[in-house]
């Protein structure tokens, strides 16, 4: 089984990059747009209904998506220039997004409209990030995925301090029909930025270097396009080449149980980030008592603390990164256990400081990891994998936190919250077993019936599979 790399971060190689640096202010200008509308709209519906029910709702109709659209969307990713489909997405998103602002600048805003608009940046979400990722590896060095790494997250989470405060400090006066159109335009900002990262049309599949995956479907659906006869043979070409590129990648995944830990963990880790929203502005608004703008504060503590998590993150050596990895998913799941009996401000931004320093050091290990591991053109199907589980344990989690928060109260939804980060640790410790590389030959050994004409066997059919992989 392939192990990361632990190369030494190198800043200078990654930021004499200029694809990358357009890739860091794309992402940076999307966060802080997103960030302003997840947390403006959350307030919004919560100010409007007191519900943290209607909350969730939000929560669950964003990310209701992903349990469809990376299907198709990790197999786009593998076959399409991963730059133009980032384009196309934040175009898409920002004209939903400035359509909704127009609304509630005319006094006619429902809450319809906030979940239509939302379905609609959901969408495009489920697919945007897995494609972001994939492209990382396409505009940094392999060396570097544990710098450029921490560079984006550092990027991403900058973009939610600023967003965090904006909200807070901005949200009396301009309403969340201004919140919506700075969001926006921002989209634009960030599309323009992906397709200055570099020039010319790069297909995933122009590295491959296995002759297997370019299959008789995929041959002769590309015959018929480049004619123009036979549609029908390109269209049922098409069909069956992705449905191909499906079970390829489930394949994949299936023979991978260190990336399959990783993503497990980074998708567990994820939904609860996303979910831990419901019961936040609830914690905001009926616990702390400081409103939007006490919002806005624990916003940025959290920031703070990932950005400074993603710099301390990416110094470590390799040998205690995976230890790391374990240690700040246990502690998101003992501090959300405590989080609803801090009941002054100061104290709740120190635990959500606390916890983006966690959610950042998860996030740089497990990311990194799996692009040293993954194959390029097996990457956008992997993390589309990742993007469907996250999106299950969210939409359950969203769901839960916001009845239970509502009809049992906040410190029972936050022990949820806690038990689905236990569970993200049991994964994180059975990734770190896997990475630390347990002899193959003595765990052959010791599994149930196998005798050593069996061990010769497998161990043969292995060193065949590599030869033939390599």
């Amino acid at each position: 089984m392939a192990s990361p790399s632990t190369n030494r971060v190198d800043w200078k190689l990654i930021w004499a990059q200029r694809g990358f640096r357009y890739f860091f202010v794309a992402m940076f200008v999307s966060l802080f747009g997103s960030g302003m509308n997840f947390v403006g709209v959350s307030w919004y519906i919560l100010a409007a209904t007191h519900s943290t029910v209607k909350v969730s709702l939000q929560v669950i109709v964003v990310t209701l998506p992903g349990l469809l659209v990376p299907f198709l969307g990790g197999v786009l990713i593998d076959r399409l220039d991963r730059r133009y489909l980032g384009v196309m997405l934040d175009v898409a998103r920002g004209v939903a997004v400035l359509a909704t602002a127009y609304i509630a600048s005319q006094g006619h805003l429902e809450l319809w409209h906030l979940y239509a608009m939302t379905l609609i940046t959901g969408m495009g979400s489920a697919m945007y990030w897995a494609t972001v990722n994939a492209l990382v590896q396409e505009v940094i060095p392999k060396s570097q995925f544990t710098g450029a790494n921490a560079a984006v997250l550092v990027g991403v989470q900058s973009g939610m301090l600023v967003a965090g405060s904006f909200v807070g400090f901005l949200y009396d006066s301009v309403g969340i029909g201004g919140i919506l159109a700075i969001d926006g335009v921002t989209y634009f900002v960030s599309a323009f930025c992906l397709y200055q990262v570099r020039r010319g049309y790069m297909s995933p599949r122009e590295h491959l270097r296995y002759s297997r995956e370019y299959s008789e479907n995929t041959e002769a659906t590309a015959e018929a396009l480049e004619s123009g006869e036979n549609p029908e043979v390109a269209e049922a070409g098409l069909s069956l080449a992705m449905y191909a590129d499906l079970k390829e990648g489930f394949a994949y995944l299936k023979q991978q149980p260190l990336v399959r830990a990783l993503g497990i963990t980074h998708a567990t880790v994820m939904a609860g980030v996303v979910s831990a929203n419901v019961v936040l502005v609830a914690l905001a608004n009926d616990i702390l008592h400081a409103g939007a703008r006490g919002l806005g504060f624990l916003e940025a503590g959290w920031a703070t603390g990932a950005i400074l998590g993603g710099f301390i993150t990416s110094q470590l050596p390799g040998r205690l990164r995976m230890w790391l990895y374990v240690a700040a998913v246990s502690v998101l799941s003992a501090g959300h256990m405590g989080t609803p009996f801090v009941a002054f401000l100061v104290g709740a931004v120190l635990l959500q400081f606390i916890f983006g320093f966690c959610r950042a050091t998860g996030g740089i290990v497990g990311q990194s990891s799996l692009m040293s591991i993954v194959p390029r053109h097996f990457m956008g199907r992997t993390q589309s994998a990742m993007a469907i589980l996250g999106t299950i344990i969210q939409l359950i989690m969203s769901f839960a936190l916001g009845v239970v928060a509502e009809r049992v109260g906040i410190v029972a939804g936050y022990a949820l919250l806690a038990l689905l980060y236990a569970g993200a640790t049991v994964s994180a410790m059975r990734a770190r077993q896997l990475q630390s590389g347990v002899n193959p030959i003595e765990e052959l050994k010791t599994a149930p019936g196998l005798n050593d004409s069996g061990l010769t066997r497998r161990l043969g059919l292995r060193g065949r599979g590599k030869e033939a992989d390599g």
